[in-house]
């Protein structure tokens, strides 16, 4: 998966134009931690089809915040650079997140 941070994010996700996961986390949120193996699986799954990210907000809050990024863990595809969802909450689980990426591909 692809390191974000404030350095390249506009390149790798808003100037992209394919559909670009991003995982939102955080070292001290433990279920952005408990995700964190199921999207890397996701993204060996799915990698041909969509670019993986992840950006943790330590260091990057402004930029999170920017994206409307309030909680965590968030999961956000971006198709063109556009935000097209936005997966957030304690109740996020890994089928949530095949959900949307299946309804993408």
């Amino acid at each position: 998966m692809l390191e974000l941070g404030k350095e390249n994010f506009e390149d790798e996700v808003l100037n992209s134009k394919e559909i670009v996961l991003v995982d939102f986390w955080s070292d001290n949120c433990d279920l952005c931690l408990d995700l964190m193996p199921d999207v890397e699986e996701l993204a060996e799954e799915y990698g041909d089809d969509i670019k993986f990210a992840k950006l943790n907000i330590k260091g990057n809050r402004r930029l999170a915040i920017g994206q409307k990024v309030l909680g965590l863990p968030s999961i956000v595809l971006y198709e063109d650079g556009e935000k097209v969802e936005h997966l957030s909450g304690d109740e996020l689980e890994v089928e949530d997140i095949r959900e949307a990426i299946e309804a993408r591909v």
